[in-house]
């Protein structure tokens, strides 16, 4: 039988290399960004490359950060969230409600903040596990979905706070202050608690079969659903590890002011799916980068920073800058699965 040329047959075995070769230029972009905009920053202004403003960025950052992980399992199934701000709003200030309940009926503080912390991971996972069930059994769009519910969390906060503000008693206050302005080692715990989650993610994305069905399911459901693979209950839990996210950005921002209204979590959907889409994790789903999404969420609050400091442009325009960036990023991936 006649062979091939060995011209022929190089290319195609080069292909993979090529492939691979792309994606780790693709996945240093963020990263060259975020280099460029700290040296940027540090010309326009030296206090910008101090070691207290870099861990200020970073605290800001780990509660889109931490949402922003969650974000990236859901995007890379396919899915999308545009409640996850609302959600968080909700979650604070149920939370608020529930510890000051329990002033009267526990006697410890500490174990009235514990069963705050926890009630707010049990409520991101269920509202997680309503959207996901509601996608996957409901068979509706996860645009529409969410949206829906967009609406719903936020209008059900303001109806608790009647409107106003949900306060959290100064006792407890006190107690529950160091969760976000304690630190460790000199680094806030806000930031080795997004450090943990990412990590995590990490490995669950890329070194676990529950990781690969996320992104054989973004990448072709009805080749994943012959597959054997159980789609529908990978989507939920996609959903459900969001939510959770949710859940621990929400008990670290609680304890940061100590209250909860309707502007709580303003527009955290659009900075979480900024940070993925930046961090280079391909709309359409199929391939999710989780140390993408935390650069893409590192920059996003650099160049707000560096906005802050030198006044380049008015502070309010800086939900038009990520705005900018999201439908840049989208433009450049337009076409890529």
């Amino acid at each position: 039988m006649p062979q091939a040329p060995t011209s022929e047959l190089a290319p195609v075995a080069d292909r993979p290399r090529r492939g691979s070769w792309r994606r780790h230029a693709a996945g240093l972009g963020p990263v060259l960004g975020l280099v460029l905009l700290c040296f940027a920053g540090t010309l326009l202004n030296p206090d910008f490359a101090t070691w207290d403003n870099a861990m200020n960025v970073l605290t800001r950052t780990a509660f889109i950060g931490i949402i922003a992980v969650g974000m990236c399992f859901v995007i890379t199934a396919g899915g999308i969230d545009l409640s996850v701000g609302s959600m968080a709003a909700l979650i604070a200030g149920s939370v608020i409600l529930l510890m000051n309940a329990l002033i009267p009926h526990v006697a410890s503080p500490v174990a009235i903040v514990a069963l705050g912390m926890l009630s707010a991971l049990a409520l991101g996972a269920v509202f997680g596990w309503a959207h996901g069930i509601l996608i996957t059994k409901g068979r509706i769009e996860p645009f529409i979905v969410t949206l829906g519910t967009l609406g719903i969390f936020r209008a059900f906060l303001t109806w608790f706070a009647n409107g106003g503000a949900i306060t959290l008693d100064g006792k407890l206050s006190e107690v529950y202050s160091p969760v976000y302005y304690g630190s460790a080692l000199g680094v806030p715990l806000p930031i080795w608690v997004f450090a943990l989650v990412a990590v995590a993610g990490l490995a669950i994305l890329n070194r676990t079969r529950y990781g690969r069905y996320v992104q054989a399911i973004g990448s072709n459901e009805q080749v994943a659903r012959y597959a054997a693979v159980a789609v529908d209950r990978v989507k939920i839990l996609t959903y459900v590890g969001l939510g959770v996210c949710v859940g621990i950005a929400t008990l670290l921002y609680v304890p940061r002011l100590g209250s909860a209204s309707p502007t709580t979590g303003l527009l955290w959907e659009l900075e979480a799916i900024a940070a993925v889409i930046v961090g280079g994790t391909a709309l359409k789903g199929g391939e999710g980068r989780i140390v993408g999404t935390v650069v893409g969420a590192v920059l996003l609050s650099v160049i707000s920073n560096i906005l802050n400091l030198t006044n380049i442009i008015s502070v309010y325009l800086n939900a038009a800058v990520q705005g900018i960036v999201i439908i840049a990023v989208a433009f450049l991936q337009r076409g890529r699965r």
